[in-house]
This record gives C-alpha cells, sequence and structure tokens, in this order.
C-alpha cells in the first residue's frame, strides 16, 4: 500500500524541507509525526525540496504505511504530532509504480511581492519587499523570453546537483493585485534557486536597472555572476504539484494572497 499526502506548512518556521541534523525541516517534524502515529519509521519522498524560509501550499509526499488505516485517519491522526506550521490536507491511496518526485510532470511555484514604500510586519515573513515602484509591463517582455526550453546556467546556484541546467519553462505568468505582484512559474523542474534567481533578474528589469532583453543575453551567456543577486526566500510557495491524471490526485487550486482574505 502506498499513499500520497498533500502537505502545507509556513516555510518560515523551519530549515527546509531536508532532513538535518538539527532536525527542525519539514521533513523532520512530518516523519516524527508519522512515526509516532503509524508507531514506527515511516520514511519520506517529497515532490519539491524546498529551501529554508520557502513555503508551501501543495507539497505532495508519499509514504509505504506499515499498517492499513482509513484514509482519515493518516490526515487527522499525523496532524495530531505536527507543529502549528505544518498540516496535512489531504490523503489518497496511490499505486505502487507512483512516485512523489520521479512521477511529477510539472511544479508550480509563485513568488509574491509586496511593493509598498513602507514594510508590513505582518507580511514579513510570506513575501518579499520592494519600496520603489515595479513597473510590470517590462517585466513580462523579459519573461517571455525565459519561457521555454533553455540552459538556464545562469539561474542556478553553485550548489546545485542537478546532471543537467536544461528546463523546460513552461510559464512565466506576472499580475498585480492591488499592492501585491505575482510572479507564477510553471516547469518540468527546477534548478536550486532557480526561482528566486529568475525574480531577481525581473525585479531588475521592474525597477529600471536593466532592460527586458537582458534576460535572454542572460540565458545565451549561462553566467551566474551576470545575472541579479538571489531574492528572498519569504515571497516562494510551491503552489503546485501535476502528475499523470490517472493518479487521482487533487488538482492544485489557484491560491490564496498571503495574510488576504481574497483570493487572487
Amino acid at each position: 500500500m502506498r499513499l500520497a499526502l498533500g502537505l502545507q506548512y509556513d516555510g518560515a518556521a523551519f530549515h527546509g524541507w531536508q532532513r538535518q541534523p538539527d532536525g527542525n525541516t519539514v521533513q523532520d517534524a512530518l516523519e516524527r509525526a508519522l512515526a509516532q502515529f503509524a508507531g514506527g519509521a515511516v520514511p519520506t519522498v517529497c515532490a519539491g525540496r524546498t529551501d529554508a524560509g520557502v513555503h508551501a501550499t501543495f507539497q505532495v509526499v508519499h509514504i509505504d504505511p506499515p499498517a492499513a488505516r482509513p484514509l482519515t485517519a493518516w490526515v487527522r491522526g499525523v496532524n495530531r504530532f505536527l507543529p502549528e506550521a505544518a498540516a496535512v490536507r489531504w490523503a489518497i491511496e496511490v499505486p505502487p509504480a507512483f512516485h512523489a518526485r520521479f512521477g511529477a510532470t510539472s511544479r508550480r511555484y509563485d513568488y509574491w511581492l509586496l511593493n509598498e514604500p513602507v514594510r508590513s510586519p505582518l507580511l514579513a515573513r510570506r513575501t518579499g519587499w520592494l519600496a520603489r515602484p515595479l513597473a510590470v509591463a517590462p517585466m513580462r517582455e523579459a519573461a517571455a523570453l525565459l519561457v521555454g526550453r533553455h540552459d538556464f546556467s545562469a539561474f542556478r546556484s553553485a550548489e546545485c546537483q542537478a546532471a543537467s541546467p536544461v528546463r523546460d519553462l513552461r510559464e512565466l505568468a506576472i499580475e498585480r493585485f492591488g499592492s501585491l505582484v505575482r510572479l507564477r512559474f510553471v516547469a518540468n523542474a527546477f534548478l536550486h534557486h532557480m526561482v528566486r534567481n529568475l525574480v531577481g533578474t525581473l525585479v531588475y528589469v521592474g525597477l529600471g536597472r536593466r532592460p527586458p532583453q537582458w534576460a535572454a543575453e542572460l540565458l545565451q551567456g549561462r553566467d551566474r555572476s551576470a545575472a541579479a543577486p538571489t531574492f528572498a526566500a519569504a515571497g516562494l510557495y510551491l503552489t503546485g504539484v501535476e502528475y499523470d491524471a490517472a493518479f487521482g490526485l487533487p488538482a492544485p487550486p489557484d491560491e490564496i494572497a498571503p495574510a488576504c482574505g481574497e483570493r487572487a
């Protein structure tokens, strides 16, 4: 028996997804909760290994539980042992062939920017922040040049362990909702820090520091040092993972803006 779990968490409370010696990661917290609920170790595999400070509204995890229990029990029972900053939102039985990481056909990340002259203490851990006005139109021009199958070496971290820097960026949409700006990225997979590095470059364009064409030049140059600095982790959310429809997983919903009562 294999289960897929839908997980949400506030990344500000954790040192990333992957197990660490200090034990303060999402994976550490989830595996502790699963062990307490199931009475034994339950290893986990996730769809996307988020960094410290990065949030998730639709992280997908698969487990091979040691005993059969009702699906609702894997939600409510595990949540009893999870900290407030994380929760299992749903559980579904999947075939043994399902793999949360390697079976994903695409992943979606949203980056939220607060674009106001004065910072908000309520959104300090929920969004990135820019005091100077952003021009969305040139950012969209630059974004259009980044969409497609490219070598994203200019946007990968030095610690990236991916075998290839080539990724298929299928969507890069930029929308403004009042003082909030959302950058939505959909790709088959992402390199380490790729989204935050792309955000930094698009912000430079939006501030008028570089023209939109600069994005294409960075792609061609493949030089990380030539691009903008990595943007803050606080505004980044894993908001969707897609699989073959035959597995029957829930579809990722559109997301509520951070700490706001209205849907984007």
